[in-house]
């Protein structure tokens, strides 16, 4: 039996153990039971903090989404221009994705889950990282276009992360970051208002 933890305790370990279980095995191939078992709790502790797998599922998507953009925010909150900016939040999110790589394959991995209700809240937690990110790009130019600049930025963090990723390659964050960061402040530093 599981030794008898507080409710918000018990809810984060849950969750803790829940991100691993999720981004090995997927979310079809995962049952509530699988969760249990590796929390180390009964079915009905485990309902008592999430009403289905799917509510557990989403809950996941959500802490991933918070982790990582708490993790760039804190990284570029103390940046002196632009670049540095971009050096540091780039190093930050390869950080992140080594450091919490079940979270990201819970995102962005090819086993996450593709219903409606997941993809709905990976698209959202993808905007509002973009959204944390568009105010940050020091140009002279509109807000659309910033937000435009920002999805482009996810897009490439993501895309290297899962190349490396899902063939499980190793990689250093802080070189992985610097070479990703160089290339995109190249293409930051062209950036001009149209028109």
């Amino acid at each position: 039996m599981s030794v008898r933890l507080p409710a918000s305790e018990r809810r984060e370990q849950i969750l803790d153990v829940s991100v691993q279980v999720f981004a090995r095995n997927g979310f079809h191939s995962t049952s509530m039971n699988d969760v249990a078992d590796a929390a180390g709790v009964t079915k009905p502790v485990l309902y008592q903090h999430f009403d289905s797998k799917q509510d557990l599922y989403l809950a996941l998507l959500e802490e991933a989404g918070n982790r990582l953009r708490a993790a760039v925010a804190k990284a570029v909150a103390g940046a002196a221009n632009g670049k540095e900016q971009t050096e540091l939040g780039f190093k930050a999110y390869f950080h992140w994705v080594a450091d919490d790589h079940d979270a990201f394959l819970l995102l962005f991995g090819s086993r996450a889950n593709r219903d409606e209700q997941s993809t709905t809240a990976i698209r959202r937690i993808t905007a509002e990282t973009a959204a944390a990110i568009a105010p940050l790009i020091a140009a002279d130019i509109d807000s659309e276009h910033q937000r435009a600049l920002a999805h482009g930025l996810v897009g490439l963090a993501e895309g290297v992360s899962r190349h490396l990723v899902e063939r499980g390659e190793q990689f250093d964050p802080e070189v992985l970051g610097q070479q990703i960061a160089d290339l995109a402040w190249a293409g930051l530093r062209a950036v001009h208002r149209n028109g």
